[in-house]
């Protein structure tokens, strides 16, 4: 049996808008293997957040998926109806979103709101719902769970009610988790808990993780392999430790050298000139030519395809006239 819990082809998703068709995720295609996470990274408009959402069937109209297939241990999930969709959703994929105070309910207990969850996608009784919800918030980090399970959202600071999430997301044992942005809110001290807590219930539980965020020093961290978008297309993916140390895509050496160092001597850091383009304006050719320092005539007509560059996929004409010359 194959390990790859998750299969994306060839994703498109385009909103309708007046101005006409925009299309916000172009041809993105990834895996993610039991207990690994891939970090997904990029700037603001990216498409980062919309392939998560496309992942989990929370694209609503005017959105829709355009084309490609996502399977889920297998099974196709991007046609689902919405009822079938719904049951896919908490129990076989969770969500971690970026604020816990969106996700969580302040009228009801915490405890309700997992325990909730619990009976709705297992046949658990009420008390050993509440027994195995008292067990998550053990696990995640809350102290004293059997007290602070009757606790209300507001009685838990930024980093307890994040692990609350992270509990209520892991209340069914699903398979997939997209964690949205999930330590933007945090603190540093508290985001490095958060991290190492995912990744250890990532390895103790084999569960895949999705993890988006803008933060490269987050993926660095917690991430097997990171993808790096731009435009809704993938620029680069692969190892994390290759795409952190020698990044082959402009695009993605430019946000790692945007980042300082603790052995690097006081200087400039590196800067992208310009910014991510808007859906209507995104230009003809590679999408990130305008602010390429390595552009040429090529780019700026033909659209690039992944191709393999080592333990990586790079989406650049670079590397494709590399290999045709040789």
């Amino acid at each position: 049996m194959s390990d790859t819990v998750l299969s994306v082809r060839d994703l498109s998703v385009a909103f309708e808008t007046r101005r006409g068709t925009l299309t916000a995720i172009d041809g993105v295609s990834f895996d993610i293997a039991k207990g690994e996470i891939l970090g997904v990274v990029g700037e603001s408009g990216a498409g980062k957040s919309v392939t998560g959402a496309a992942v989990i069937g929370l694209i609503d109209p005017p959105g829709r998926i355009a084309g490609g297939t996502i399977t889920l241990r297998g099974e196709r999930i991007d046609d689902l109806p919405p009822e079938r969709m719904r049951r896919v959703r908490g129990r076989r994929i969770g969500m971690i979103f970026q604020d816990p105070l969106t996700s969580l309910d302040p009228l009801y207990r915490v405890g309700d709101q997992i325990v909730e969850t619990i009976r709705t996608h297992t046949d658990l009784s009420q008390k050993a719902a509440r027994a195995r919800a008292i067990a998550l918030l053990a696990e995640v980090g809350i102290p004293a769970p059997e007290r602070r399970i009757d606790g209300y959202p507001h009685e838990f600071s930024g980093g307890m009610r994040q692990r609350v999430v992270i509990a209520l997301a892991l209340a069914a044992e699903p398979e997939l988790i997209i964690a949205d942005e999930p330590t933007t809110a945090l603190d540093v001290s508290v985001q490095a808990q958060i991290i190492t807590l995912l990744k250890r219930l990532c390895r103790d539980h084999g569960t895949a993780v999705m993890l988006v965020t803008h933060d490269m020093g987050v993926i660095a961290e917690a991430a097997d392999r990171v993808a790096v978008m731009y435009s809704g297309r993938i620029a680069e993916i692969g190892p994390v430790a290759d795409v952190v140390r020698e990044p082959r895509h402009p695009y993605a050496a430019g946000l790692m050298g945007a980042i300082p160092t603790l052995t690097q001597s006081p200087g400039r850091l590196a800067q992208i000139p310009g910014s991510m383009p808007r859906l209507t304006a995104i230009p003809a050719g590679c999408a990130f030519h305008p602010r390429c320092p390595k552009v040429f005539s090529r780019c700026r007509v033909e659209r690039p395809e992944p191709i393999p560059v080592g333990p990586s996929r790079v989406a650049c004409h670079l590397f494709d006239a590399q290999e045709n010359a040789a």
